[in-house]
């Protein structure tokens, strides 16, 4: 097997701001990837879960991985958000990040349809066959309802070019032979590094990025850092995201717009939680300095 590609340790999956009419506002998508560079992310996730994938429309996904790749700050890895539950729309999307240059794709188990074990395994490999980029496994089956166990991801990574998962089932974490993990939850980042695997793919780095890059570079401090951000990550999950980071980034100052429907916007008890948590951390206060 070829050496794994270095695609990072803390990767933010970033919002899709939006304006006013909620369509994509590029100039806030590209200044708050060079906020995230600032703040301790070495790589983003583009047209994830959190940037609003199932509502952006093919074009949108496209201009957004394209901008990402021509704007990126130094160093940064674009990893293109491409899963689908339709795999030929998966290829599709797999095929058209690649040309414009990402460095890795995302691909989610497909989701409603439920495939078989074997129906995994086709799916996966023609999404692979459609990049020569590392390509991340994403399963998280409280959105897919649908699991793959270890053994099926083992199998997966015989695959060419699958690399990575991004496992967001605690009951899963383990390691897996042939590939890297990434931390798919943010409160699994310290027990993914402690089992010295790839890092993680992030929300509330968002806003506390800082401190979750000192969780890979501080490891005996790593177990008091994740304590002292658990408020904060929980906060990011008080309502359907990513409309409590969106919230998060407005009150610290970077205002990423709202989130389109079906999705609403966080109510005012759920902006408590949020300016809560962020109050409680000090980083509004550090946003106000």
């Amino acid at each position: 097997m070829a050496p794994v590609a270095d695609i990072g340790s803390i990767i933010t999956a970033i919002v899709t701001p939006f304006d006013e009419r909620l369509q994509v506002d590029e100039e806030a998508f590209v200044a708050l990837m060079r906020h995230l560079a600032d703040h301790g992310s070495d790589g983003i996730v583009v047209c994830g879960t959190t940037g609003e994938s199932a509502t952006l429309e093919t074009p949108e996904t496209l201009r957004l991985f394209e901008l990402a790749v021509a704007e990126r700050p130094e160093g940064m890895a674009i990893i293109a958000g491409t899963g689908s539950n339709d795999t030929k729309h998966a290829v599709h999307l797999t095929e058209a990040a690649t040309e414009r240059g990402v460095d890795a794709v995302l691909s989610v188990t497909p989701y409603y349809n439920k495939p078989s074990r074997r129906g995994l395994r086709r799916h996966f490999e023609e999404v692979a066959r459609a990049t020569d980029k590392p390509v991340v496994l994403y399963n998280i089956p409280s959105r897919t309802a649908l699991d793959m166990p270890n053994d099926l991801l083992a199998e997966l990574a015989q695959i060419e070019h699958i690399e990575y998962v991004k496992q967001a089932n605690a009951d899963n974490l383990a390691k897996v032979d042939g590939l890297r993990i990434f931390a798919g939850n943010d409160d699994l980042l310290a027990d993914v590094l402690d089992l010295g695997e790839a890092g993680g793919i992030l929300v509330a780095s968002h806003v506390v990025g800082p401190e979750m890059r000192r969780m890979v570079d501080e490891p005996e401090n790593r177990r008091a850092i994740h304590d002292s951000l658990s408020e904060v990550f929980s906060a990011m999950f008080c309502t359907a995201s990513p409309a409590p980071v969106k919230a998060a980034l407005a009150m610290i100052g970077l205002p990423v717009g709202g989130v389109r429907l079906p999705l609403v916007e966080v109510d005012e008890s759920e902006a408590e939680i949020v300016r809560g948590a962020l109050e409680r951390h000090g980083v509004l206060q550090a946003s106000r300095a």
